[in-house]
């Protein structure tokens, strides 16, 4: 027999458990939204990760720096290289790419997967070279002006910096703390460079210099300081070898007469030193030429000049630290194909500047 409920008593214990099953069917209730929310958003990217049909075209879009994902987004979706700039964020931050897209140029295509689109503009835009050959025997002038037309870079600013601030580039390459007023005529050596667009005069400039290391470091400078000669005036020597020959065979005899004149204490009276000094590769100089008034001047200085007069190549630079073993004092261009007449003495000389004017006119 039940015993009666008292007066005054309260039946909880039936009141919890239909509560506790409230929250329970609410927390079921709650957990399929927030499953259907996730499974929609997975549709969502799904759908919408995919390169879309009419894809293709290509797009140029420009990415400036400081722009957040939600920027970079809309105007991807504006142009037609995603469908959706929701998914793209959401991909973005799923992926971890949120916060390292780079900004810069890009060439796009409409119609890109998501996916896609984050993995270019998380590389970053592409690297762009320019090929540039600087010839041997060139002048800072010369390099200026092919820079300037071929990789952009301004030409006054290079050869402003290659004219006067050797200084600048000093320490690290102490060679330059000497340079004549300054200038790296000489040292910017000739080659084939792949520039990056956007480069600097300067950033060339030590591209160049080390090059020079590089190469100098396979010339035997200790035969040329045996000579008594520095290092400036090994790369002045070599500058001077470069503009009067055009056969590589040659160099080491057109070196063994300027060494030979050196010895003997003659006027070296090579035409590329005044060439330097009038800008101009005239073939025949003239007696009022030769007379002009320069240190660099070698008609009426002895001695080589104070700084280089080109930028040489590596065969110059070794024929002037290892020049013939000759008695040559003169030599003088008789060949078409641009061989000279090496002699010992000054009757062999005019009898080779005859022949000269003989194969190419007064």
């Amino acid at each position: 027999m039940s015993e009666p409920v008292r007066e005054g008593a309260t039946q909880t214990a039936p009141t919890r458990g239909v509560a506790t099953r409230v929250l329970e069917v609410a927390a079921v209730v709650l957990s399929l939204m927030l499953a259907g929310l996730v499974v929609g958003a997975v549709w969502l990217v799904v759908q919408n990760a995919g390169p879309q049909s009419g894809s293709g075209t290509a797009v140029q879009i420009e990415i400036k720096p400081g722009a957040d994902t939600h920027a970079i987004a809309l105007k991807l979706q504006a142009v037609g290289v995603i469908r959706s700039a929701t998914v793209f964020r959401v991909r973005t931050r799923i992926s971890g790419a949120d916060g390292s897209l780079k900004p810069g140029v890009y060439d796009l295509t409409t119609g890109m997967s998501v996916g896609s689109a984050i993995n270019v503009l998380k590389a970053g835009p592409p690297v762009t070279y320019a090929t540039v050959t600087i010839p041997e025997g060139f002048v800072i002038d010369q390099i200026a002006e092919r820079l300037d037309t071929q990789a952009g870079i301004p030409k006054d600013e290079f050869a402003g910096l290659a004219k006067s601030g050797a200084i600048q580039f000093a320490e690290k390459h102490p060679y330059l703390a000497g340079a004549y007023n300054g200038s790296l005529e000489g040292y910017l050596f000739p080659k084939t460079y792949r520039i990056k667009e956007g480069s600097s005069a300067r950033e060339v400039i030590e591209m160049m210099l080390d090059q020079f290391d590089s190469e100098i470091a396979r010339v035997d400078v200790e035969k040329a300081t045996a000579r008594g000669l520095t290092l400036n005036q090994l790369v002045t020597l070599a500058s001077m070898i470069e503009r009067e020959s055009r056969l590589d065979s040659e160099r080491p005899l057109i070196s063994s007469v300027i060494h030979n004149r050196l010895r003997t204490d003659s006027f070296l009276k090579i035409d590329a030193t005044i060439q330097y000094v009038i800008g101009s590769n005239k073939f025949r100089l003239t007696n009022e030429d030769t007379k002009v008034d320069s240190p660099y001047n070698t008609y009426t200085r002895k001695g080589l000049p104070p700084g280089p007069i080109s930028n040489p190549g590596l065969k110059s630079l070794e024929a002037a630290a290892a020049p013939a073993e000759t008695q040559l004092l003169y030599y003088v261009l008789t060949g078409k194909d641009g061989s000279h007449t090496f002699t010992t003495n000054l009757a062999e000389f005019l009898a080779a500047k005859k022949k000269s004017k003989q194969v190419f006119g007064e």
